[in-house]
């Protein structure tokens, strides 16, 4: 046969005529040669990942697809949604046991993904964030810490109306708004939304740029005093509409999704990097 018709691995030089083989970047290698020269090992058990099995990868990390599971409860991750921690990737279960943050009221985990309300220190489910008062869901409104309660601005000018909490004097609710400042500009409150921080009153644009987490996508304030709903993962934070997947931009609010190095992907984008 013409040296030109030869069909041989790059490598070892050895007939491919008849056999499997393999190519990479318009050269030909026998599956033995490419796996020794090309395969990544296991994270897991540290053998080659072979031609004819799945390679799954994450941060530069590859594991086989059956080697591809829950660090502390051996589940499958394959096409699940996970979490990283250290060196440690967790199915969302196991993460949310051991990693997220309790409900001040009703004491259960508050799951990755979903909706919650903070103030200092302390974390709620969106329908456990209640007034004191009117036991309703505070939700997106404003709120007025008081003792130990928490009140909506409705109930709270109910309750406590003829007391100023600015100079602490009693007096009529036309006269309180003399003394109902923002602390950082300085503008009138009365009659305007407003939230606190460690007793001291702010609009809520002093408040945004001041202490409101900024979303990963649109790197704006994230407020849920001004209305908006968001999305918090591995101590990121996105606004709902930004909580897309960064391939295809479908949104992943309440839906599986994984990452890939600091990006968000779909189930679908996923298995196909």
């Amino acid at each position: 046969m013409p040296t030109s018709e030869r069909l041989d691995c790059h490598y070892c030089k050895d007939s491919l005529l008849g056999k499997k083989y393999i190519m990479k970047e318009d050269t030909q290698y026998c599956t033995k040669c490419y796996e020794n020269l090309f395969a990544n090992n296991c994270e897991a058990c540290s053998l080659p990942i072979g031609c004819n099995c799945k390679d799954l990868s994450y941060k530069d990390r590859h594991w086989h697809e059956q080697c591809f599971k829950c660090g502390k409860c051996s589940r499958s991750l394959v096409e699940k949604a996970f979490a990283a921690k250290d060196d440690l990737l967790l199915c969302t279960e196991c993460h949310a046991q051991d990693y997220s943050s309790k409900c001040t009221t009703c004491k259960k985990t508050i799951m990755p993904g979903s909706r919650k309300m903070e103030y200092k220190g302390n974390s709620w489910h969106e329908t456990c964030f209640l007034c004191h008062r009117c036991q309703q869901p505070i939700g997106t409104k404003s709120f007025i810490p008081k003792d130990t309660g928490y009140f909506c601005v409705a109930c709270f000018e109910k309750q406590f109306a003829y007391q100023c909490s600015a100079c602490k004097k009693v007096g009529l609710q036309e006269e309180m708004g003399i003394c109902f400042l923002c602390i950082g500009c300085r503008k009138q409150l009365s009659g305007q939304r407003f939230t606190t921080r460690e007793n001291y009153p702010y609009c809520l644009e002093c408040f945004s740029n001041l202490y409101a987490k900024k979303c990963v996508g649109c790197t704006k304030p994230i407020t849920s005093l001004a209305g908006a709903k968001y999305i918090s993962f591995e101590e990121r934070q996105w606004h709902s509409e930004c909580f897309t997947c960064m391939q295809c931009s479908v949104s992943l609010v309440g839906r599986g999704f994984l990452t890939q190095r600091d990006n968000i992907l779909c189930t679908d984008c996923g298995r196909d990097k």
